[in-house]
């Protein structure tokens, strides 16, 4: 999920979970400890909602360590109560006014509610880490959804302008909850027709992914593992008639393009796509390249790995390769790495091809 919907999140749910009360004190009565401010507790929320993501400092040392470790302790369960203690004590040092201990639950709060935002989105967090790096992921919600975004605005706009109710902060994660319900039902959807895909072509120990896609929830790619091989769909569950493909040429705006590739099921648009191409005469050597030791970063990275193309240039041949789930319409793939050796030399070496985006 996109930083800030992250940040956001973190503190609506302070916001829903702290109790407003306005203190008096009667003349006879000893000062109280000074409570954090609500507005500190929602910032504190804020904060620590978006720390998780501190892992991106890993891009400074290499991507594919980061992609690797992305979304790895910093969103550990076993984890969280020590973060959410570093973040309480680096609070107290700028709030001096203030025990660290007032800083802890909002601390604890935000890290939860960027880990639950996560886990949902497709990539997969550890959970366990330091004690496993197996990754765990419900694949409901594509990294950047504007109606999940608008519902936690929503409910902070609301909290911010009535700082004595948490009522209005409570619906908006009430809303959260109906809305990933009702994506979930959609992922349901998208599951059923792969696996009728699966059943109609007796595809033997095929395993079936759906992912969710942008700009709507009624966007998803079907991706059917078959042996080395993948059915690709990318399906609009929403029934309505899209935009041809005429239409779509025509069109100045990408998001339209975009949409376009988004087919009703009824389509049956599936697309084959082969992890060491569909040449057999040099499907044994691109695998021998793929499972070279220099290219183990890549190969712990990718989940759905296809050969792009093979590339013979200046006495150097490449296959690179990509992963299915940073493919989009209208964009080039993201993360793209190649196992290459020199003409006379027997080793291998990896590359990486500079993609659209800074991550890339």
């Amino acid at each position: 999920m996109d930083p800030l919907t992250h940040a956001l999140s973190g503190a609506l749910l302070v916001s829903a979970f702290t109790r407003r009360s306005r203190q008096t004190i009667q003349p006879d009565q000893q000062p109280l400890p000074p409570a954090l401010p609500f507005r500190l507790k929602m910032a504190t929320g804020f904060a620590a909602a978006a720390f998780p993501d501190i892992d991106f400092a890993l891009r400074l040392i290499d991507t594919l360590v980061y992609l690797n470790w992305h979304q790895g302790p910093t969103h550990s369960l076993i984890l969280l109560p020590l973060w959410a203690g570093l973040l309480a004590q680096c609070f107290a040092q700028l709030f001096r006014q203030y025990a660290w201990q007032l800083f802890f639950i909002p601390a604890c709060l935000g890290l939860a509610i960027h880990i639950a935002g996560d886990l949902i989105t497709s990539y997969g967090l550890m959970l366990f880490a330091p004690f496993s790096i197996e990754r765990y992921s419900f694949p409901l919600i594509f990294v950047i959804d504007p109606w999940f975004s608008l519902i936690i605005i929503a409910g902070l706009a609301a909290s911010w302008f009535y700082p004595l109710q948490r009522t209005t902060a409570m619906i908006a994660l009430a809303g959260l909850g109906i809305y990933v319900f009702f994506v979930s039902t959609l992922y349901h959807q998208a599951i059923a027709v792969a696996q009728h895909f699966v059943k109609v072509n007796t595809l033997h120990q095929a395993t079936v992914s759906v992912l969710p896609q942008p700009l709507s929830p009624f966007h998803w790619k079907l991706i059917i593992r078959h042996n080395a091989n993948y059915h690709v769909a990318r399906i609009r569950l929403r029934k309505t008639t899209p935009l041809s493909g005429h239409e779509a040429a025509a069109t100045i705006w990408p998001w339209r393009k975009i949409m376009a590739a988004y087919r009703p099921v009824t389509e049956n648009a599936w697309i084959d796509y082969y992890q060491f191409g569909d040449d057999p005469h040099q499907q044994d050597i691109i695998r021998t390249a793929w499972n070279a030791p220099a290219f183990e970063p890549f190969r712990t990275f990718s989940i759905f790995p296809v050969l792009e193309r093979v590339e013979e240039h200046d006495r150097r041949l490449c296959y690179w390769f990509y992963d299915l789930r940073f493919e989009f319409p209208q964009l080039p793939p993201s993360f793209r790495y190649g196992i290459c050796r020199q003409e006379g030399e027997t080793s291998w070496r990896m590359l990486r091809q500079r993609g659209l985006f800074y991550i890339d």
